[in-house]
């Protein structure tokens, strides 16, 4: 009989790819009991959810709302990789300076695929959210070799349906993996006296043009002014723009 704690660290070793193989030999626990935690129904749980993408009249992913905000994790700091028998790891690696975002992208994990078990491996610095499907290529079609910004990222009609419908969550999930809400410092001159002020702007950073088309069209559409200052950086500094990002996204936290 194995604890919960050799359980929990033995699939989280397999969550970062490693074979059953080396997990058995580093943690001295059998492949066999390795493989029926991954596949055993705890009580309680349900059965594995089919995908809404493999129908024959194909759906939307369960909890649209949660799946716009992974989709926006995924974009900025997420891979889908894949393993054996047709098995595919979604993985996020998030700050271990931000222990909300961290939960926040494994309640969309979760949300989005209800039935699969999700994992936190944590590393210097950060902390990778897993988890695993055969399923996760269907609902995150831009996945393929190479990196984001060296390929076309392009969303799929049912995607940009969920984005038009929830176009917030998809903005909190890109700030939240690629952006940042900061103090912008400086000095003007007012009656001939220089004086020092203050102002909150928001930042978000990608490499993809791509990417960051998908980010500024979503603020068009929600209304939010913005400037680009060079092909990867974007910023919004307008008050009232501002203040709805406030609203709907916030700091991180």
């Amino acid at each position: 009989m194995y604890d919960m704690g050799a359980r929990k660290r033995a699939l989280a070793l397999v969550a970062q790819g490693q074979s059953l193989n080396s997990v058995s030999k580093e943690t001295g626990i059998s492949r066999y009991a390795i493989r029926s935690w991954q596949t055993r129904i705890e009580p309680g749980q349900r059965a594995s959810s089919p995908c809404p993408r493999c129908q024959d009249d194909p759906g939307t992913p369960e909890s649209p709302a949660a799946y716009a905000y992974l989709l926006g994790l995924y974009l900025g700091d997420g891979c889908v990789s894949p393993h054996r028998r047709g098995v595919y790891f979604l993985r996020v690696v998030l700050d271990n300076a931000w222990p909300g975002i961290i939960d926040a992208c494994e309640e969309a994990m979760r949300a989005v695929r209800p039935s699969n078990s999700v994992v936190r491996v944590r590393k210097q610095g950060c902390v990778a959210v897993s988890t695993s499907s055969k399923h996760w290529p269907c609902l995150f079609p831009q996945h393929g070799p190479g990196k984001k910004h060296e390929r076309r990222i392009v969303l799929e009609p049912w995607q940009q349906d969920i984005v038009d419908a929830h176009p917030w969550d998809l903005i909190r999930g890109l700030i939240h993996s690629d952006g940042c809400r900061t103090i912008n410092r400086t000095t003007r001159l007012v009656d001939g006296e220089r004086r020092a002020y203050e102002y909150p702007r928001y930042f978000f950073t990608n490499l993809s043009r791509d990417i960051v088309r998908l980010f500024t069209d979503t603020l068009d559409r929600v209304g939010v002014e913005w400037r680009q200052a060079n092909p990867r950086n974007i910023s919004v500094a307008r008050k009232a723009s501002v203040a709805l990002l406030d609203v709907h996204v916030g700091p991180k936290y």
